[in-house]
């Protein structure tokens, strides 16, 4: 599979979850991927033969050197996947201001700035690829419906939603398309993480909350991480060359209720 030869890709949060089976998926199609993430992901970017960079996306600076790093290991950038994130579950009355903005701080600025500094980048290349150029921005069914318990998460994906479609209208002219995924229930540690939590505030075990996680989706399981990795990968190929301000859901029917 070489869909993605000549490519380069850089993926926040791909030390682990959804980043690394994202960053894994770009390669295994041709892509040489540069993982980025505040926790080290040197072992999952060596695995792909890619390449690792210490990275704080709620930073500006830190973003202009993860750019720099792309064009000087690899030459160039021609794929964001704007992955990393962080989701937690507490109810609106329990929410500080503080901790709302810190959820926004990361899951939208932190996109924000991936746009802002890699779309110029990557709109110098784009006239080569069929396709053009390519950021595939990780948002959520949470950025699509409510939940409970959730309203900083809800307001950081929604915004991701609707970011995703101002900046494909922005790129468009310079040739790069810009897409969001929207991923239901997935089976990742962060989520395992989350069924711990949930564990400790209701009671049940937390294999009773998975099971409910994978009720919620018509299709009676949780994805899995190459379910979404596999949506992030056609959206970054010539496959969607006419793909752009789009929402690809991964949730086995669960907005389909």
């Amino acid at each position: 599979m070489s869909e993605l030869r000549g490519r380069v890709a850089l993926v926040t949060g791909g030390a682990r979850g959804l980043g690394a089976a994202a960053a894994k998926a770009l390669a295994a199609k041709g892509a040489k991927v540069v993982v980025t993430d505040i926790s080290d992901g040197s072992e999952a970017a060596a695995s792909i033969g890619g390449a690792y960079t210490k990275h704080d996306v709620t930073s500006e600076d830190e973003w202009i050197a993860a750019v720099a790093f792309a064009k000087e290991k690899f030459g160039g950038l021609d794929i964001l996947v704007n992955n990393a994130g962080v989701f937690w579950v507490k109810p609106m009355a329990a929410e500080t201001l503080e901790t709302f903005r810190k959820m926004q701080q990361i899951n939208v600025e932190g996109v924000f700035l991936g746009l802002k500094h890699c779309i110029p980048a990557i709109a110098e290349r784009a006239q080569q690829w069929d396709g053009g150029g390519a950021v595939v921005n990780l948002s959520s069914v949470a950025g699509i419906v409510g939940g409970p318990n959730i309203l900083a998460y809800n307001a950081s994906k929604g915004a991701v939603r609707l970011m995703t479609k101002g900046a494909a209208l922005e790129a468009a002219p310079l040739k790069v398309r810009v897409n969001s995924v929207h991923p239901g229930i997935i089976d990742t540690p962060m989520m395992a993480e989350a069924a711990t939590v949930i564990s400790k505030v209701t009671g049940q075990g937390a294999n009773s909350i998975r099971d409910n996680f994978a009720e919620r989706h018509p299709l009676k399981r949780m994805g899995r991480d190459i379910d979404v990795a596999n949506a992030v990968a056609f959206l970054a190929s010539d496959a969607a060359a006419f793909v752009t301000g789009s929402e690809l859901v991964v949730d086995g029917g669960m907005t389909a209720i």
